[in-house]
């Protein structure tokens, strides 16, 4: 999780929250750019934050935020009764300890069932798409003087920013290095 909040202290204290329930919070920001920043160093998560930052407005945030974020909004109901964006869900405040806790728990049971349902799908992958993955996880290696680990990790992280699943971004790859597929 990330925390950004405009001033420091209501950051602090809703990561000290967190905290003291077990949570891990990767981060603690006063401007967008910093939380995008954290987040290039985690692959998912979520962004708890306010209606406005010192550089950006929540949406403009979660532009540009990797898919692999959900975003939670705590801000006053009337900022976003018009509705929110896709990928994030709103508090309202005054915020209660209990709502925000209740809310961050669902929110990581959804996150740990999309990346169930992702492993499942890795496993139940043909010998060909297997073999499409790995003539990709080769041409990354040969080119770009990877490890396998480093190529696996590079397409990962790839489908993941992407919204597309491995077996795609390994044909993205394949048509963009080697011009055929």
């Amino acid at each position: 999780m990330i925390v950004v909040f405009p001033k420091k202290e209501t950051a602090a204290n809703i990561r000290n929250i967190l905290i003291r329930s077990g949570m891990d919070v990767a981060g603690v920001c006063t401007t967008a750019a910093q939380a995008l920043q954290c987040a290039d160093a985690v692959d998912e998560g979520i962004v708890i934050c306010g209606y406005r930052m010192k550089d950006m407005m929540y949406s403009e945030l979660r532009e540009c935020l990797p898919e692999a974020f959900e975003m939670l909004l705590i801000a006053s109901p009337d900022k976003w009764s018009d509705g929110l964006a896709e990928g994030v869900i709103g508090l309202p405040l005054p915020l209660k300890v209990y709502d925000l806790l209740n809310t961050v728990e669902m929110m990581q049971q959804e996150f740990r069932r999309r990346k169930r349902k992702r492993r499942e799908a890795a496993k139940n992958r043909n010998t060909e798409q297997k073999a499409l993955i790995a003539e990709a996880k080769s041409l990354l290696m040969e080119r770009n003087h990877m490890t396998e680990e480093e190529a696996h990790r590079y397409l990962q992280k790839s489908s993941m920013d992407s919204g597309t699943n491995m077996l795609e971004t390994a044909q993205m790859v394949l048509t963009v290095m080697s011009g055929t597929v």
